[in-house]
């Protein structure tokens, strides 16, 4: 029974790997039929992907190539008509050209007729003056060089004189119209911009340990010297000087917070841009510090009492400030005891005079950075600052900007006066002084007809005395331009100099 068992078993298994192997190749056979058919489905699908693309392309080639051809033809259109304008235009300009030449030539033909025909008129004409001059000289017994020199002489005499009248018409209405201007412009150039005259006063200079110091001040590629110029806004020059520098500005207390900055900076040995910054705001403080002292102790000085802090710094500032070599502050002290005294012995009040003496010239503290005189943007700042109305009027009225109307302000014009012009107030060297004077009666002396020349009010004036048989009054006038004119350029000096000519005829008879 077992073996019917087995035997049963293989059959069917038999039976089963059969059934099997016919399935499973049934499926793959139908797996391939489908493969087979999907591919086909898809090249087909791609072929006609193809011939639509292929389609697509030839008709955009043809739309570009059609709208090349069209560019193509109205590019061609274009320059065609181009060309036609530019034949016409040519044509144009030949026939234009044509009618010139005929022009041209028919010119041409009269300059050859005129040509002759001067040629003929030259000819006689150098006939006809050659026996004129022939006709002048025995009239006039005179060659022609000798004419031509007379001529040239008389010419150059009446030129001269055309000239000199000239001048003085000029030199007349030059006059009128300078005269209005010249007090205004004349102070303002003198006393704030002669740089040539004031250059012992706007230089400072600094004493270095040694002359290595140098190179640790201008520093890397200078960086140390442009760090320093631009926080102080003072020129620093370094040249040959041994063991020194020198600290350039017009503005005293700038220079001085500079050189106050410097010094430190050499004691310190660490020079470097921050360092320049750090002890610049020090020495700025400290200046600072010195002109609200140097303020403080003029008004204490002078006795006058209650006056604006703001006031007070500002007259702190003047003691960097000079005027001639004078300091201002100094002046301004001397003016309010002068002023003072003054007053007490005419019985006004010394109070009122003594604080206007002292705030006199305090514009002088700020005249650089406004515009104006002294005088009056001092006025202006006192009665900024509630100073009475006094006080400002006798500010502005001690140069006569305004007239005076107080005893107080005439004081004060006064006690100005006398204290500018006091021995030893303001200085000038005597070499230099004699040497000017010198120089003046030098350039005049120098020129022909002159016979004398003199120096005069202490160098502000010269008066030239000339030869009357050699030079006329025309001649006088451009003499006076031109000595003035060489002063100008050969001299330096403070304000003008009056270049004054005098000719003068004297007849002299003596009775007997």
């Amino acid at each position: 029974m077992s073996v019917v068992y087995f035997l049963l078993s293989i059959f069917f298994g038999i039976i089963g790997l059969v059934a099997g192997f016919l399935i499973r190749r049934y499926v793959a056979e139908t797996k391939i039929d489908s493969a087979e058919t999907e591919a086909r489905k898809i090249l087909m699908e791609a072929n006609k992907e193809v011939e639509t693309k292929k389609k697509e392309a030839v008709l955009e080639a043809k739309d570009e190539v059609h709208f090349m051809r069209t560019d193509a033809e109205r590019e061609i259109r274009e320059r065609r008509a181009e060309i036609q304008k530019r034949e016409s235009r040519l044509a144009q300009k030949e026939e234009l050209l044509d009618s010139k030449r005929e022009i041209l030539n028919q010119e041409e033909k009269k300059l050859v007729e005129s040509k002759k025909k001067i040629e003929e008129l030259k000819i006689n004409l150098e006939g006809v003056v050659e026996e004129q001059k022939k006709v002048l000289q025995q009239v006039a017994k005179m060659s022609v060089v000798d004419a031509k020199d007379l001529l040239l002489k008389k010419v150059e005499d009446e030129t001269r004189h055309d000239a000199a009248l000239m001048v003085r018409k000029i030199e007349g209405e030059a006059r009128e119209e300078g005269n209005k201007r010249a007090c205004n412009i004349v102070s303002l150039a003198i006393q704030r911009c002669s740089a040539d005259h004031v250059a012992e006063t706007t230089i400072s200079s600094v004493n270095l340990p040694s002359d290595e110091m140098k190179g640790r001040i201008i520093g890397r590629e200078g960086r140390n010297i442009r760090a320093f110029e631009n926080a102080s806004g003072v020129n620093l020059i370094i040249d040959d000087t041994p063991e020194a520098v020198v600290l350039s500005c017009f503005d005293p207390v700038r220079r001085e917070i500079a050189r106050i900055a410097l010094e430190k900076l050499i004691a310190d040995g660490r020079i470097h841009p921050a360092k320049i910054e750090e002890m610049y705001e020090k020495a700025k403080q400290e200046v600072e510090i010195q002109i609200r002292e140097m303020g403080e102790q003029a008004a204490f000085d002078t006795n006058v009492q209650n006056l604006h802090p703001e006031l007070i710094r500002v007259l702190g500032r003047l003691k960097y400030r000079t005027s001639y070599g004078q300091n201002v502050l100094m002046h301004s002290i001397e003016v309010s005891h002068l002023a003072g005294i003054m007053a007490a012995e005419l019985g006004v009040d010394t109070k009122l005079s003594r604080r206007a003496g002292l705030l006199h010239d305090i514009g002088k503290a700020i005249d650089h950075e406004v515009e104006g005189s002294h005088a009056i943007i001092g006025a202006d700042l006192a009665k900024r600052l509630q100073e009475s109305n006094e006080v400002c009027h006798a500010i502005e009225a001690h140069h006569l900007d305004v007239e005076p109307k107080t005893v107080e302000a005439v004081l004060v014009q006064s006690a100005d006066a006398i204290s500018a012009a006091r021995p030893g107030a303001r200085r000038e060297t005597l070499e230099s002084y004699i040497k000017r004077l010198e120089n003046l009666e030098r350039i005049a002396d120098f020129h022909k007809g002159v016979d004398k020349s003199y120096v005069m009010q202490a160098g502000r004036e010269i008066r030239v005395l000339v030869r009357p048989e050699k030079i006329d009054d025309a001649e006088s006038v451009l003499l006076a331009k031109e000595i003035a004119k060489e002063i100008e350029a050969e001299m330096d000096y403070p304000g003008q100099i009056k270049v004054i000519v005098i000719r003068e005829h004297r007849s002299i008879e003596y009775a007997k």
